[in-house]
């Protein structure tokens, strides 16, 4: 007998059928917001990244929304925000998306991702540069790709300063590696890069406008480029020195970089007219407010968090769940993609009371009607990262959270799939036999 939280669920739910009008509910939830971030449970689900393609595409459409900010790195994302601008460099949209070659490339490098981009260039051509939408990254890995493209810029601008900036980034050249860097650092083994960077950093910001009068306005697209890479080396470095410190202090670091660099592309933007509208694609535990979950416990903020704080009455955060199905993940940092199987979702779960709802695939509206209240206690809540333990599935992927405030509105897809990669290893194409699971669960 359904129970009366699943009554007032299935009376909510806007069931989603694959047709046009599915997310009319959810545009119109959306409002006047100038950023709408949009989550996903897994960095390896299919259905997640279709659907939040599916929503981006109607915001840009019918909402005038000028692109799409995501979970990646600034040099790589911004090599595809080239190519959807018309740029020579990259023949197709697969090419495009060669700058991710880091670990974990199926993040970017999947059919979902190309489809989109694709879709981005051919929506473009023929627009103004004002009214083009772009794809941008918010975060901060990149710290060597980083120092190139800033000494690549000013070799084309100033020779001179390249090599000041040469001479002082050419402290990480002495360790074998970001996180090698960090780990030295911290311990005290060798040089901090910390003075060299934030030197940089402003010196750069003080010669743009001299480097803008001399070469015009089509040169502030490059120049607002390089910046970006100088702020990005500058918070990496400080990034990988605190991760081998407090957990908190890396994870609240890496989220007000992304934050800060969604800020400072909005002003950008909008620097010659009206703010623009912007949608992000990040994982769950970024755009859900961390104030709603036990994140907040640990001293930990996140990018859905500042969002709210920063844009009061602009902005819609939007969650994705799902039950059972397959993901693309790892086992371990570094490690292959696999194709794994993934388990019911706990009894205690969000995502268990969703799978009772009965309804494969449906958007629930937490900011009106009576569904928020249904949803009011703290339950369990389920976060695939890049790696996934099923083995250790209650310690290492659930959280608990207050899904009401946590998010403006939740999609529910009870059954999903592994999100195709561009590069299929064998692991993935085998995919994991069920036997692998203990046969008591």
């Amino acid at each position: 007998m359904i129970s009366s939280p699943e009554r007032t669920l299935l009376r909510e739910a806007q069931q989603l059928s694959g047709s046009d009008d599915d997310y009319d509910q959810l545009l119109d939830l959306v409002g006047n917001a100038s950023v709408v971030l949009l989550g996903e449970a897994s960095h390896g689900t299919h259905e997640f990244y279709r659907e939040r393609a599916r929503i981006t595409r109607r915001l840009i459409e019918e909402r005038g929304f000028q692109g799409v900010a995501v979970e990646a790195d600034w040099p790589d994302a911004y090599r595809v925000n080239r190519y959807v601008h018309g740029a020579p460099e990259d023949g197709d949209a697969e090419e495009a998306l060669r700058g991710f070659r880091r670990f974990p490339t199926w993040m970017w490098r999947n059919a979902e991702v190309l489809d989109f981009v694709g879709w981005l260039r051919a929506h473009n051509d023929g627009r103004s540069p004002e009214d083009a939408a772009g794809f941008f990254g918010l975060d901060l890995y990149s710290l060597y790709s980083s120092v190139n493209e800033v000494i690549g810029y000013l070799e084309r601008v100033d020779p001179a300063a390249a090599d000041r900036a040469r001479e002082r980034y050419a402290c990480f050249e002495h360790f074998g590696g970001e996180q090698a860097y960090g780990r030295a650092a911290t311990l005290g083994i060798g040089e901090s890069c910390r003075q060299g960077v934030v030197t940089q950093l402003t010196e750069l910001q003080r010669l743009g406008n001299a480097y803008l009068r001399r070469d015009g306005i089509a040169a502030e697209d490059e120049q607002f480029y390089a910046e970006q890479n100088a702020r990005l080396v500058a918070s990496a470095e400080e990034y990988y020195r605190s991760m081998f410190g407090a957990p908190a202090s890396s994870w609240n670091l890496r989220d007000r970089h992304m934050a800060d660099t969604l800020d400072r592309l909005s002003h950008y933007l909008g620097r010659h007219g009206e703010p623009p509208r912007l949608v992000v694609w990040e994982h769950n535990s970024h755009i859900g407010d961390a104030r709603m979950t036990e994140m907040s416990r640990r001293s930990e903020l996140n990018v859905g968090q500042l969002a709210r704080q920063r844009w009061p009455d602009g902005v819609a955060l939007v969650g994705f769940t799902t039950y059972s199905g397959t993901v693309t993940a790892a086992s371990a940092w570094d490690a292959p993609a696999e194709r794994k199987r993934v388990r019911p979702a706990l009894p205690e779960s969000f995502e268990a009371l969703f799978h009772e709802v009965g309804v494969p695939r449906f958007v629930l509206d937490l900011n009106s009607g009576d569904a928020a209240q249904a949803l009011a206690e703290p339950r369990l809540e389920r976060a695939i990262g890049v790696i996934y333990r099923p083995e250790t599935e209650r310690q290492s992927h659930y959280f608990l959270a207050q899904i009401a405030g946590q998010f403006d509105a939740v999609v529910h897809i009870d059954e999903t799939r592994a999100v195709e990669p561009l590069e299929r290893t064998s692991g993935w194409e085998v995919g994991e036999p069920p036997e692998t699971y203990p046969s008591a669960l």
